[in-house]
């Protein structure tokens, strides 16, 4: 892992490589968007993450995810819908100037858009967050160690109408495993903050998983 990731140096690199995918895609139309906390946990980079409610309906109620929702239409942007979301989801408010950017978007079964935005919130103890228990059962933080030691770096294949479709990355051994749409993010966020430490091991999958 780099270990400058939450350094200033890093954190230009990150925006600059960041840029031209921020400047195309923050105002273009998504059905979701979902923010990526960067935060230090005791010193430690790591990534937070929610499990959310089982009260939740439809199929991803008790799933890893990060903070995000639905696009709403009084929201500006994507950044905005991220920032809107995870305060309401977790209490945490992420002052706009702590985003660094875009990640490229991914596509749910239903083939919506997603983006993933990048932000640093900074220090953090997650046990001191209070989220909205009709949204987030709990929240916990991965240290970018974590993710980034092979021995916690699987795959999941899936099959499409009796066929091998396509293999996700999943991150196992932390307190939930992540995976989905949640796992292909987190490649993505470690693939820019450590492109010499992480290399992806799959092929891209051929059909986006919601």
């Amino acid at each position: 892992m780099q270990p400058d990731c939450l350094s200033a140096e890093g954190e230009r690199r990150c925006r600059r490589l960041l840029a031209g995918a921020t400047a195309r895609l923050r105002a273009r139309p998504a059905a979701a968007a979902v923010l990526v906390p960067l935060c230090s946990v005791r010193g430690v980079p790591a990534l937070l993450y929610t499990l959310r409610s089982m009260r939740l309906s439809g199929s991803h109620k008790g799933d890893v995810s990060f903070p995000g929702g639905k696009c709403d239409p009084t929201d500006q942007d994507v950044v905005h819908t991220a920032l809107r979301e995870t305060h309401e989801e977790l209490g945490l408010s992420v002052p706009e100037e702590h985003v660094w950017g875009i990640l490229r978007p991914v596509q749910n079964r239903q083939k919506a858009n997603v983006v993933p935005v990048l932000a640093s919130v900074g220090p953090l103890d997650p046990q001191s967050l209070r989220p909205n228990p009709e949204e987030v059962d709990e929240v916990f933080a991965l240290p970018l160690t974590h993710l980034l030691q092979a021995q916690n770096q699987g795959y999941t294949h899936f099959c499409w109408r009796g066929h091998f479709s396509y293999t996700l990355p999943v991150f196992l051994h932390g307190p939930h495993r992540v995976w989905g749409l949640t796992a292909i993010i987190t490649e993505f966020t470690l693939q820019l903050l450590a492109p010499g430490a992480y290399q992806p091991r799959l092929a891209s999958s051929e059909r986006p998983l919601g």
